[in-house]
């Protein structure tokens, strides 16, 4: 019975960390895809609400069919939407007209180390040195992929705002999570799909879209010398960087944990580094690359050494009452 219980606990988190870095590809690919169409005269805050108001209406049908949790998890779904969708992508664009944008995704994918102190100091869960390790790689990991040092500004405001971020990107991974360890879970699809409607109306109020240059959509944008159709671009952003990326990330969570989820998420850098390079001719310098190869580690060494919820093992080597913990939570 261990045996078979060790095994389906190893074999889901082995999918969810699969659909973890599908969901860090996914939302890796959004920005150089919606880089070409802000170079060709969108605002950044108008190819955001493009983004999510395209993803809301794409799980339209789905808010529609799981209009019961609009009674049973309000909270939730307008959590979800203004911290995980409208939160995230706001403060980081805000940041970004302040502070270099490496300064702001180093200080924004600072959530994973975040989301541990959560684990560890607010719902009081003991975690292993090697998971605290992972975090610190791949944080390290980052500093060099995004190349901190070239830039560095200390603008107070902008670099509240990229904490802004980090702290609704934190939200995201804890939201994912609500009722895994009661057995009450709340259909992700659901949650995604009234998530991106709450977003989509907090952009509406922050981007103004009446004010957009609408014909943009119909030409063609250039991308490294390649002109590429905007509407694709925009195709791409909606469908693979946001749709899929949202429901691949908040089923990954379930099946591992806010912590380990949160780490492997630090790959989206590496993975926008990466199609940057390929695609926009932006190429990567060997402190890049050696701070990919951190980040990789880290997120392995995290992900390996922390159990997947519903294993039989503690979270960390905390005693008799962390494994007596574990096995209510399996049960």
């Amino acid at each position: 019975m261990h045996t078979s219980e060790s095994s389906r606990a190893s074999e889901g988190k082995g999918v969810g960390l699969g659909l973890a870095l599908v969901s860090a590809l996914a939302f890796g690919g959004s920005g150089v895809a919606a880089k070409p169409l802000i170079e060709a005269g969108l605002d950044p805050l108008h190819v955001v609400w493009l983004r999510v108001a395209g993803a809301a209406l794409v799980m339209l049908p789905l808010a529609v069919r799981h209009r019961a949790l609009l009674r049973s998890r309000p909270a939730l779904l307008v959590g979800f939407g203004l911290l995980g969708v409208a939160g995230v992508q706001a403060f980081y664009f805000a940041s970004i007209s302040r502070i270099p944008v490496g300064v702001a995704l180093l200080v924004e994918y600072l959530a994973p180390a975040l989301v541990l102190g959560w684990v560890r100091f607010v719902q009081r869960r003991p975690v292993t040195r090697a998971a605290a390790l992972g975090v610190v790689l791949a944080v390290g990991g980052l500093a060099c992929v995004v190349e901190v040092w070239s830039g560095l500004s200390f603008d107070a405001l902008g670099l509240l705002l990229a904490l802004g971020a980090a702290c609704c990107q934190v939200g995201y991974f804890v939201l994912s999570d609500q009722g895994s360890d009661s057995g009450e879970v709340p259909d992700p699809l659901g949650v995604i799909a009234y998530g991106l409607l709450v977003g989509t109306a907090v952009l509406t109020v922050v981007a103004r879209p009446w004010t957009m240059d609408f014909s943009v959509l119909a030409q063609r944008a250039d991308m490294n010398g390649t002109p590429v159709a905007a509407g694709l671009l925009l195709g791409w952003i909606v469908l693979i960087a946001t749709v899929l990326a949202y429901v691949t990330g908040v089923v990954s969570v379930r099946r591992l944990s806010p912590a380990i989820a949160g780490v492997v998420a630090c790959l989206e850098a590496v993975v926008a580094t990466v199609l940057a390079w390929v695609l926009l001719g932006e190429h990567l310098s060997a402190p890049q690359i050696v701070g990919g190869a951190v980040v990789l580690l880290g997120a392995f060494i995290a992900q390996s050494s922390t159990p997947a919820k519903g294993s039989v093992e503690p979270v960390a080597t905390g005693g008799a009452e962390s494994r007596l913990s574990a096995r209510e939570n399996a049960a």
